[in-house]
């Protein structure tokens, strides 16, 4: 009689199959020994766009989109000598923004976002920043992720975890989340982190993705969190791609 059953799992080779479901209950204690290991490995990380106040880290953080923080510092300079306050940038030629900032790319949105945005400054706000979530995301140009580098870095408050291009990518490596979408990932990181590590934890996995964490060829073996990594996606080395 031939036997038709399924092969058992215990017959798969190792590593094969899907990975058990981890409860939310071990992530949570795997995320804070995470974010605990990350701070004593990077206790200077901190937020690499230059600024002098929030409402300058809130126009660079405009500008820092597809593009890259020391691209961006090398426009602020200027940026900010010709135009100091949102009142002054408030009144800026299209043309002569488009101008200073044209590096950074997507340079003619990003000048009406910046333009848009300070009019709303001055019109709703007196030329301040605002402190809140709520009215920073209805500004032009500011969405979550902006909202959350300019409360956590400019004002200190914790109303998030920002989540940019690099962070989601480690984080699903790291399984504490699975979502591609940056404002699903960052739902998951509020539920696995303890709040007191939300405004540095994005700093400090962007230097491990300069390190040893980089995106194609990530250095396991110097990473500090290589014990509690599960290394989704990462294929282990001498194991060809599929086509």
């Amino acid at each position: 009689m031939v036997n038709r059953s399924r092969p058992s799992r215990s017959a798969e080779p190792a590593g094969a199959g899907r990975r058990p479901r981890e409860s939310a209950a071990a992530r949570a204690i795997r995320a804070a020994s995470i974010a605990n290991r990350l701070e004593k490995a990077f206790p200077e990380a901190v937020c690499s766009l230059d600024f002098t106040s929030p409402f300058q880290l809130l126009i660079a953080t405009i500008l820092s989109a597809q593009c890259t923080d020391k691209r961006v510092n090398m426009v602020t300079g200027d940026l900010f000598s010709r135009w100091p306050t949102a009142e002054a940038l408030a009144g800026a030629q299209p043309a002569d923004l488009e101008r200073v900032i044209r590096s950074t790319g997507f340079y003619r949105a990003k000048a009406k976002n910046i333009l848009g945005c300070c009019r709303a400054l001055v019109e709703r706000y007196g030329g301040e920043v605002p402190v809140s979530m709520p009215d920073l995301v209805t500004l032009p140009g500011v969405g979550r992720k902006t909202a959350n580098v300019v409360l956590g870095s400019g004002f200190g408050i914790a109303e998030g975890v920002v989540v940019d291009t690099h962070v989601g990518r480690i984080s699903r490596r790291l399984g504490l989340t699975r979502q591609q979408d940056a404002v699903r990932a960052e739902r998951d990181l509020i539920k696995a982190l303890p709040a007191e590590h939300w405004i540095g934890f994005s700093h400090r996995l962007i230097e491990l993705g300069r390190g040893a964490c980089a995106a194609r060829r990530p250095d396991c073996g110097r990473c500090p969190l290589a014990d509690l990594c599960p290394r989704v996606g990462v294929v282990p080395a001498g194991t060809k791609r599929r086509a």
